[in-house]
């Protein structure tokens, strides 16, 4: 049954990875589109086929650290009938998706977690609706970052008129920093997750849980982000109370 859990969890959290970098991608496309430029649809990325959208390293980094990235949107702004406009717009459009994903997905994941009570079936889907509830809201604070490549960039390049020293050192090393600190993240959790207190010691998985700074971000983003929905979904008498610190960053 300990196998079977396993793999019914490594399911779960493969199909929410796919449903929230789906709609992520799809997302953007649209926004473009609909601002004015054909490039994603000519690319074939107007689409809601997982397989126009995936990023190898991207997925690994999903599934093993709990944020990555997909295939960048091919999108031309010369073709928006608004430049700054249709950039801010197809560039917010993924984060904006991802936030409403995790609005909807949040009131399905208590009604499994409360009601639903059938052996094997109720463990995938609370696997599934809590993977997809979180996902959608990591991949949305993770995608606010101001690092090149990623949408916080693009808004913050649609939103400035001048491009100034911070911008262009943004532009120049943000994928740099970004992958640092992915990488970095990745060794701290195995060392607290994985390794844990019996190898490294208490003092020395407190460190690293310390040291790890994209995990405190993105904790404390998730925590401000995910107050609102918890709080407004907690206003229905569920069975089991809502808790807003429901990531486990």
């Amino acid at each position: 049954m300990d196998y079977l859990n396993k793999i019914l969890e490594l399911v779960a959290s493969f199909l929410a990875v796919t449903v929230v970098l789906t709609f992520h991608e799809f997302a953007h496309a649209f926004a473009a589109y609909r601002s004015g430029d054909p490039t994603p649809k000519w690319n074939g990325r107007l689409s809601l086929n997982p397989l126009r959208h995936f990023d190898p390293i991207g997925l690994i980094c999903f599934t093993l650290v709990g944020f990555g990235w997909a295939k960048p949107v091919p999108i031309n702004p010369d073709n928006f009938k608004h430049y700054r406009r249709g950039l801010a717009f197809t560039a917010s459009a993924g984060i904006i998706m991802n936030y409403l994903m995790a609005f909807i997905t949040f009131p399905i994941f208590l009604v499994v977690l409360n009601y639903v009570q059938v052996p094997v079936l109720s463990e995938f889907l609370f696997n599934l609706t809590y993977c997809l509830f979180a996902y959608s809201l990591s991949f949305c604070v993770f995608n606010l970052l101001p690092l090149y490549p990623l949408d916080g960039f693009r808004i913050v390049e649609a939103c400035s008129k001048k491009h100034g020293k911070v911008y262009r050192f943004l532009r120049k090393y943000g994928y740099y920093i970004l992958l640092f600190l992915i990488i970095e993240s990745f060794i701290c959790r195995i060392f607290t997750d994985y390794l844990g207190a019996e190898i490294i010691g208490q003092t020395g998985a407190m460190v690293m849980d310390y040291m790890n700074i994209l995990g405190w971000i993105m904790k404390f983003a998730t925590n401000i982000f995910g107050y609102p929905i918890s709080a407004l979904w907690g206003l229905i008498p569920w069975k089991i109370g809502v808790s807003w610190r429901i990531i486990p960053w």
